[in-house]
């Protein structure tokens, strides 16, 4: 399965493999990555992996439509299903 995660095009790690250096350094830069992807996205325990995977990938294209600032990139990478 393609998982998607949204970044900032300063954050050197990577979001999906690198996830707790990640974050400490979204949180020190004050981004919030995570909790504004939150608000966007419309996920659900009643939906599979695979559609809030696509919900996900949905809310980050439109974060990244209206990031006026330019700061917000998409990743994707495969990882192996369970």
């Amino acid at each position: 399965m393609i998982v998607y995660a949204l970044t900032t095009f300063d954050n050197p790690y990577n979001p999906i493999t690198q996830f707790d250096d990640w974050y400490n350094f979204d949180m020190d830069k004050g981004y919030s990555t995570c909790s504004f992807l939150d608000r966007i996205a419309l996920t659900s325990n009643q939906l599979s992996d695979e559609e809030n995977n696509l919900e996900i990938a949905r809310a980050i294209d439109e974060i990244i439509k209206y990031d006026f600032q330019n700061i917000y990139k998409k990743v994707k990478q495969e990882v192996k299903s369970d």
